[in-house]
């Protein structure tokens, strides 16, 4: 993470630089494809700084939000989870794909994948509704290998 960028970027916004914006974006830096909850930032954030409040970790990912550090995703198991986003200049011409997501609906386990198959979709919603797509999520939810081996009655689509 080029922590000289972030401080530019914060100071462009007209926002301070703190201690507590540069850990948390260290937290996500050190934590690549994790998607951690602000709960769970917090617990690694007081290994450091003991007094930082969740308000505050709050705070600061809204802060990371909004300047496109990081991304907030749901899972829809009813938190809502932080990852590491592209830093500008890494998207595509205006789009901000993300990698997508396969949970698990046995273990919980999430398996980020980066295979982008929805161009063709996205070429003809464009060419057909004249709709330019800028950004899509993708979730898919099933079964991981483990929970299927060790369970025969899985609701499994054919």
């Amino acid at each position: 993470m080029n922590e000289n960028l972030f401080k530019r970027m914060l100071k462009e916004k007209g926002l301070k630089v703190t201690r507590q914006r540069m850990l948390v974006l260290e937290l996500m830096a050190a934590h690549p494809g994790e998607h951690l909850t602000a709960e769970e930032i917090r617990d690694l954030a007081k290994e450091q700084y003991p007094e930082i409040g969740l308000a505050t970790v709050y705070r600061t990912l809204q802060v990371l939000v909004d300047l496109k550090l990081i991304d907030r995703i749901s899972f829809d198991d009813g938190f809502a989870r932080y990852e590491l986003g592209k830093l500008p200049g890494e998207e595509d011409a205006g789009h901000r794909h993300h990698h997508h997501h396969a949970i698990c609906l046995g273990c919980g386990m999430v398996f980020p994948f980066e295979e982008d198959m929805l161009d063709n979709l996205e070429q003809s919603l464009l060419e057909r509704l004249g709709f330019a797509v800028t950004d899509h999520e993708v979730k898919l939810f099933g079964y991981c290998r483990s929970c299927r081996a060790k369970g025969s009655n899985l609701e499994v689509l054919d």
